[in-house]
């Protein structure tokens, strides 16, 4: 089965302004989620979802140097920016990502497409139900699935969160829920991108594995901050993480 890869991004971040392209090791946050997200073999497409307004066009600078495909769509209403970017490339299984998760595992992402593949769900994902340490979210899905919830979505709320028509309605679509195993287990965890304190630990965690393990997984990152380096867990610790939507 073959995806195409939808990555939510903007600059105009309320908490932390212009966060997709900061840099660590001269490369942008943005640059180190696509590299990790090529690492998955069943991908035929990335593309990067971002908005017409005027400071997204350094996104779209990006994306052209990087030979990655875009689409501008609404800043406000995601769920319609998102299905007409697949609807423009032709996409038939989707895999979701938002920006905001730079240091996302690919092995989580090749676990989704194994449970994704049977065929039995409209929808695969790990953020639904937290467990995972906040920062690995993936969402599957189809374009069906994408064409339905955008017909169901009535809400500011719906529109702005890409798939929570879809958590809301589990009668009408088929929901699997990935529970992370014990050793990742983590929820309280921050390795997403909300403000300037999450962008300095996941500088110390690049940083830290850049000469050791370029692709680091989720669980080294895990080790690293219940080992060695359980300090920094005070980084981020008293971010207050938006609800789950």
């Amino acid at each position: 089965m073959i995806f195409d890869v939808i990555i939510q991004a903007r600059m105009n971040s309320n908490r932390l302004p212009g966060k997709v392209l900061l840099k660590v090791k001269r490369k942008t946050m943005l640059e180190y989620l696509i590299e990790r997200v090529k690492k998955v073999q069943s991908i035929k497409k990335i593309i990067i979802a971002t908005t017409t307004k005027v400071s997204d066009t350094e996104i779209v600078k990006l994306c052209n140097k990087l030979n990655v495909n875009y689409f501008r769509g609404s800043e406000k209403n995601v769920l319609r920016r998102v299905y007409l970017a697949a609807k423009e490339n032709k996409s038939k299984n989707i895999i979701f990502i938002t920006a905001d998760c730079p240091i996302i595992d690919f092995k989580i992402i090749k676990k989704m497409i194994l449970n994704y593949s049977n065929k039995k769900y409209d929808y695969v994902g790990n953020s639904f139900i937290r467990s995972f340490p906040d920062g690995m979210d993936v969402q599957l899905f189809s374009f069906k699935t994408l064409q339905k919830a955008i017909k169901l979505a009535d809400t500011p709320l719906e529109k702005e969160h890409v798939t929570l028509t879809i958590k809301k309605n589990p009668k009408k679509f088929k929901i699997k829920n990935i529970i992370a195993k014990k050793e990742l287990f983590w929820p309280e965890l921050g390795l997403t991108l909300d403000q300037k304190e999450d962008f300095d630990l996941i500088k110390k965690i690049i940083t830290y594995f850049s000469t050791k393990n370029y692709f680091f997984g989720c669980s080294d990152v895990v080790r690293l901050l219940k080992g060695k380096k359980k300090l920094w867990l005070k980084i981020n610790s008293k971010v207050i993480r938006k609800g789950d939507t």
